[in-house]
């Protein structure tokens, strides 16, 4: 489906132009996708959510029963997570962790430790030393692994193979594990490696990639006599926001996966998708406040904007939406809507830059004043990344729907 749901058309067309703009989230639809992925997936791949991508206490608890865990990136994540999904395994990722993070991750027993500098290690080994002396903390070293030339080319965002801030340089493998191996750091347990290397990836390179990891992965442990218990490739799977139509293919993808667990006997894999997960659940619906010509375009302002849905200025596409010509309540007015003369609009918000453009060139013939506008692919990395209180305009609410009419 491309368009909203039965559920999310319904309300979108029911709520008041006050209680506009609003998301909406189709539970069901949620749960259908999610169970379609853990289905692609081998038993021995472990399936964690970057939280990160949608960090809604009500998707959280959603995601319960299809995820192995919950990924979280800083300490405010971390007591979020925590407390809409007591009792969850949380991984621990993210550069530039601090003292107080890492003491409130220990104390709330967090599983897994994603180490991505040489000072962390010594920083958590020297914390676990002092707070948690019976206990073995679980730790999986970042690298920032060399690639393919080419290899990540189809990719959105690139956090690998290239000078960055996240993990660590493969340099300096030989001496991060001789420092989890020769007694230097006796709380920490080397699980594992991690490597999140890149986003907006399709099945088959993802599979490039997760087998690269693996294998640089294994030697390393080969060449110090150490078994490792699991390999972290990352997630990054791409969603086409301009073909929303067209999915990541969990099922090539998870076959690929267990060839390549079958080829590592009691190694487990484990992935952290976060927007492949969450961002087709959620719409972002509005109403038409204006319709304009300008310099032969013509654009309709929508009430909010990117200060909403910042996806679309931040990565530069059009956002696929959807529009619903409303005619639930006669025109209030003595003068005529304004409308679109042509077939194209220009979709912007209400704040005062020229960059606060939703989507462009629309298909949009009779677009009028008063119409709504349902925005597609808004369940992830939409309203918890957006600079929310620039203008002060009003916050959007939220729907968590169960069906039509719901």
């Amino acid at each position: 489906m491309t368009g909203p749901t039965p559920a999310v058309r319904d309300r979108a067309l029911a709520l008041r132009p006050d209680e506009l703009p609003a998301y909406l989230y189709d539970m069901a639809a949620l749960r259908g996708h999610l169970a379609a992925v853990r289905a692609a997936l081998p038993a021995r791949v472990e399936l964690y959510y970057a939280a990160k991508a949608n960090p809604e206490p009500e998707i959280l608890i959603a995601l319960r029963p299809y995820v192995d865990g919950y990924e979280v990136s800083s300490g405010g994540e971390l007591a979020h997570v925590h407390k809409a999904v007591p009792g969850a395994p949380l991984a621990f990722g993210g550069p530039g962790k601090t003292p107080a993070e890492l003491a409130a991750a220990m104390e709330l027993g967090v599983e897994r430790f994603h180490v991505e500098s040489v000072y962390e290690l010594r920083m958590l080994a020297d914390m676990a030393a002092r707070l948690a002396p019976d206990r073995r903390i679980a730790v999986l070293p970042r690298f920032n692994l060399p690639v393919a030339d080419g290899s990540l080319d189809g990719s959105s965002l690139t956090m690998g193979g290239r000078p960055t801030p996240f993990g660590m340089d493969p340099a300096q493998a030989d001496e991060v594990i001789g420092l989890l191996t020769d007694g230097s750091c006796p709380q920490l347990e080397l699980r594992g490696i991690h490597a999140h290397l890149a986003s907006g990836l399709h099945a088959a390179e993802q599979l490039a990639v997760s087998g690269s990891i693996v294998t640089w992965a294994v030697a390393l442990a080969a060449r110090h006599g150490v078994t490792l218990s699991e390999v972290t490739v990352g997630g990054g799977m791409a969603v086409d926001y301009a073909a929303p139509e067209s999915r990541f293919d969990w099922a090539a993808y998870g076959a690929g996966l267990d060839r390549l667990a079958a080829a590592h006997p009691g190694l487990t894999l484990r992935i952290e998708p976060g927007r492949a997960l969450t961002a087709y659940c959620g719409w972002y619906a509005t109403e038409v406040l204006d319709v304009k010509p300008s310099h032969g375009e013509e654009f309709a302002v929508v009430r909010g904007g990117t200060h909403h849905l910042r996806t679309p200025a931040t990565k530069g596409h059009d956002q696929p939406c959807t529009v619903l010509p409303y005619d639930n309540e006669p025109w209030p007015h003595a003068w005529p809507r304004s409308a679109a003369r042509g077939d194209r609009v220009t979709l912007t918000g209400q704040l005062c830059t020229p960059k606060d453009v939703l989507a462009r060139d629309v298909p949009a013939a009779g677009l009028r004043v008063g119409d709504r506008v349902v925005f597609g692919l808004a369940g992830a990395y939409a309203w918890n990344i957006s600079h929310h209180d620039f203008l002060m305009h009003p916050h959007p609410g939220f729907h968590f729907l169960t069906g039509p009419g719901q």
